[in-house]
């Protein structure tokens, strides 16, 4: 075999080697990427939940609606919503300060002021976006409000 053909060949299997461990790098960064994982409160449920009531993904939170399923007014049921929210970021690491969106939705738009007051404050001074919409037929369980929020960790 000529020398020009024998280095032509070792440049060709070096630059072979070069891809291949290139592409297997890639792949083993596409394996290390973002982890899900559902965050509990009282431990893992024995039988699985109809839906998880926190997940995450890399450093971003979902927390699921949650609502006030008890005789009250909008006040009331918009605080009982955000000490139940602010418990379950707490849980996974995170706090009200580091929500980014919140959807809030009302069983009666006619709430409105009543539950931006109760909402004030909580989210400290630098709040998230929020949409806020009522819900045509109510909230499921009779609640004034339901309210779900996504965060950092």
């Amino acid at each position: 075999m000529s020398q020009p053909r024998r280095n032509f060949l070792k440049g060709t299997a070096a630059v072979a080697t070069a891809v291949g461990t290139a592409q297997a790098q890639g792949t083993a960064k596409q394996a290390e990427g973002p982890v899900r994982k559902i965050h509990y409160k009282n431990g893992e449920p024995k039988n699985p939940p109809l839906f998880s009531s926190a997940v995450s993904y890399g450093n971003l939170l979902f927390i699921a609606g949650k609502g006030a399923h008890y005789e009250g007014d909008i006040g009331q049921h918009t605080k009982t919503v955000l000490e139940d929210i602010q418990k379950e970021l707490e849980n996974a690491g995170s706090s009200m300060e580091k929500v980014l969106k919140c959807n809030v939705y009302l069983h009666d738009l006619k709430h409105y002021a009543a539950m931006n007051e109760a909402f004030k404050g909580w989210f400290g001074d630098k709040p998230p976006v929020r949409t806020t919409i009522a819900a045509a037929g109510g909230i499921p369980g009779n609640s004034l409000i339901e309210i779900d929020v996504i965060a950092f960790i």
